[in-house]
């Protein structure tokens, strides 16, 4: 059982009032965010409201799968009421007037938002850091990165200040935060969990390639449950739940990202766990070629981010070239396809080369990371998140040890598309 359900059924049983589980929660917040920074934005007086409205549809007889359940939420979803800022200085004062479809599908499930968790400007870092709210401090260690984009989002689970969260993943976002404050995070096959409501401050466009809403939580149950509440439908019966039998290719050499000692420490340690278990372990696996999805992803990506405006001196994106990006994802989806589909069930890999870094005020085109001593570009990094954005797989991010610093390291687990159960199922087991 997760912790969410195991809180659902303390109120609905009685022991515990949804105004009481509010109020501690708010009371964990105030006594230690001031040294983390990350819940950001406090809405504590409609929260103690909305735990009250839970009470009274307590006592009507509602048991909805989270009703009374505290949590927060990342920043950059709209939340009626509440600031949206995207970290950006100029949106400062923009309030947003109708939740997310995400926001309002927990809330129907009965959840209580406390406020929102920081994030980088533009959700474009690795740290989540911005000039609005200041800097987020990973809750294991101060000083150091909770990652980001959804940085506040792990670090709010980390501090133990809630069990559930909500975040967004294009270049790792979820995952990387994850990985880094020790809790699980999963980003969802694309398309399957709605974006709206997750725009840029003051808009309201389409789907972005890449990008895709999923759950943070400190246990795989609760990463199951917010999912089942948040998807926009329901997902086949996983092919596989246990690891006898089960055949996954491991990922710990890159052509372009790097992984330390430590991290290729606990990959050998959850390899030998997982063998141990009757899974079929293949540490030079057969796959698509590495180095061209890198390349690709990141030319995607940054078409994306920019929505195809090129810096001075560059030719802009035209439409053929925008249809030929898009054409030569959909090759390399269905390659992955294949790959899963034929000779894989799983493919495990890192989230990130390291522990959680210094935090800093450096961009991420001039950060460097120490890897085994030597500094490397820390955008290389994205490397590792591409495994799974470009070919639009879901990834669900683990604990899975601990470095020789005392701070989490995380694992990624890779599945086919809308293979979720499936994943999460195996990473449980893999974590343990």
């Amino acid at each position: 059982m997760g912790e969410i359900t195991a809180l659902a059924q303390r109120i609905a049983a009685g022991e515990l009032s949804a105004v009481g589980a509010a109020e501690e929660a708010i009371a964990r917040i105030e006594q230690r965010d001031d040294e983390i920074n990350a819940v950001v934005v406090r809405d504590f007086d409609r929260a103690l409201e909305s735990a009250r409205e839970a009470d009274r549809r307590r006592a009507a007889g509602d048991r909805g799968p989270m009703l009374g359940v505290p949590m927060t939420v990342k920043e950059s979803y709209d939340v009626a009421g509440l600031p949206t800022t995207w970290g950006l200085t100029e949106h400062r004062e923009f309030i947003a007037q109708r939740d997310a479809r995400a926001v309002r599908r927990l809330k129907d499930a009965g959840a209580v938002i406390l406020g929102k968790t920081n994030v980088p400007p533009s959700l474009a870092d690795f740290l989540s850091v911005n000039p609005i709210y200041g800097a987020t401090h990973n809750p294991h260690l101060h000083g150091r990165s909770s990652g980001g984009s959804s940085g506040g989002s792990a670090a709010s689970l980390a501090a133990g200040y809630v069990t559930a969260e909500i975040g967004s993943d294009i270049g790792g976002s979820i995952r990387l935060p994850a990985g880094f404050c020790g809790v699980w995070g999963l980003k969802p096959t694309f398309g399957l969990v709605s974006r709206e409501g997750h725009w840029l401050p003051g808009t309201d466009g389409g789907e972005l390639p890449l990008s895709v809403a999923g759950p943070l939580a400190r246990t795989p149950e609760d990463i199951s449950l917010l999912l089942g509440i948040i998807a926009d439908h329901p997902l086949p019966e996983p092919r596989r739940t246990d690891l006898a039998g089960a055949r996954i290719a491991v990922i710990d050499r890159h052509p372009v990202g790097r992984i330390d000692s430590e991290v290729a420490r606990v990959i050998d340690e959850r390899c030998a766990a997982a063998e141990a278990r009757g899974a079929h372990i293949d540490r030079s696996p057969t796959l698509p070629d590495l180095g061209a999805l890198h390349r690709d992803y990141i030319k995607l990506l940054l078409t994306v981010l920019s929505r195809g405006a090129a810096p001075a001196g560059i030719d802009p994106v035209t439409l053929p070239a925008w249809f030929n990006l898009l054409d030569q994802q959909q090759r390399t989806v269905r390659a992955w396809e294949r790959t899963l589909s034929d000779q894989y069930d799983a493919v495990l890999a890192p989230v990130f080369g390291t522990t959680a870094f210094p935090l800093d005020e450096l961009t991420m085109e001039r950060r460097t990371i120490l890897i085994d001593g030597e500094e490397t570009p820390c955008g290389e990094q994205l490397a590792w998140a591409g495994l799974a954005t470009y070919p639009n797989l879901p990834s669900v991010s683990f604990p899975a040890g601990t470095g020789g610093d005392g701070l989490p390291i995380g694992l990624q687990l890779i599945g086919r598309r809308f293979a979720e159960p499936e994943i999460i199922a195996m990473a449980a087991q893999l974590a343990t």
